[in-house]
């Protein structure tokens, strides 16, 4: 569609709105007056509501994932509640020239009460809800189309290449070489002659120093170590740590000290701390 089609689209759309609007501007109105506003307030009560709708309505077209739902919700609120104004405007028929009882909108009253409660609740919601939306569009910071494209172009190269490395190509087995052919008598004699030793000549001596050992030593290589048992290590440590303070009793410094293991480390810091505790209360029995 070209420009001028669309121009008008939307004009042939403003004049359908604002033609419904004066419609519903009828209904919303006298309601507004039987419910106790006066001429100015009942003269602005549709924008309230009607208006409402259309704010929420340009609010969804800018709007995303759950604010955009939320403008959904608030559109589908106030459409359904000017839909059933207008429908009790056209069943009570007092409403039309102004002759209805102030507060009376239908004549069951538990209906009159939850008339009269949506009509004055109408008002309070736009403010909420109308002040909430321009929020939410005045915050919303919308997605750059060129950054997300680059985002799922890289996303799907490394995909693909990856799914490329993942298959390697399968190795196929050589093929076996062809013998040499034989050759004559007469030139084997020739070849062999040739292929004979050269003189011995004189190198230059290697070096006695031995090489450095690389890579890991084997198990059979290492000098064995001696597993030894708990009392083992208890008096041993008990050695190295008799000038320690208690303080420095750590599990890191015994493992350090006695060669051992973390958890058999912290076994004997805590036999040693237990010792050293237990020293003073004997003491102070004697």
């Amino acid at each position: 569609m070209n420009r001028f089609g669309k121009s008008l689209l939307v004009f042939a759309l403003v004049v359908v709105v604002a033609m419904a609007f004066r419609v519903s501007w009828n209904a919303l109105r006298d309601v507004a007056s039987a419910t106790g506003a006066d001429g100015t307030a009942a003269l602005l009560y549709p924008f309230v509501v009607d208006g409402l709708m259309a704010l929420a309505l340009v609010a969804t077209l800018v709007l995303t994932d759950e604010a955009r739902r939320f403008a959904l919700r608030v559109l589908a609120a106030y459409t359904l509640a000017s839909l059933v104004l207008n429908y009790v405007h056209g069943l009570v028929p007092e409403l039309h020239g102004g002759m209805a009882d102030w507060g009376r909108l239908a004549d069951w009253d538990p209906a009159n009460w939850a008339l009269v409660l949506l009509a004055t609740s109408l008002p309070v919601g736009s403010i909420y809800f109308g002040s909430d939306l321009v929020a939410k569009v005045l915050h919303h910071r919308p997605v750059d189309s060129t950054n997300a494209e680059k985002t799922t172009e890289t996303a799907t190269n490394r995909s693909m290449s990856d799914l490329g490395e993942s298959t390697p190509a399968p190795v196929l087995p050589l093929a076996p070489k062809p013998a040499p052919p034989a050759l004559p008598a007469p030139v084997v004699v020739d070849l062999v002659k040739r292929s004979a030793p050269l003189p011995a000549r004189a190198v230059a001596a290697e070096s006695a120093r031995p090489r450095g050992a690389t890579g890991r030593v084997p198990d059979a290589a290492r000098t064995p170590r001696p597993v030894r048992t708990a009392d083992e290590l208890l008096a041993e440590a008990r050695s190295v740590t008799a000038d320690w303070p208690v303080g420095d009793l750590t599990a890191e410094g015994i493992r350090r000290a006695v060669h051992t293991s973390a958890a058999k480390a912290r076994v004997l810091r805590e036999t040693l701390r237990a010792e050293r505790t237990a020293e003073p209360l004997a003491a102070t029995a004697r």
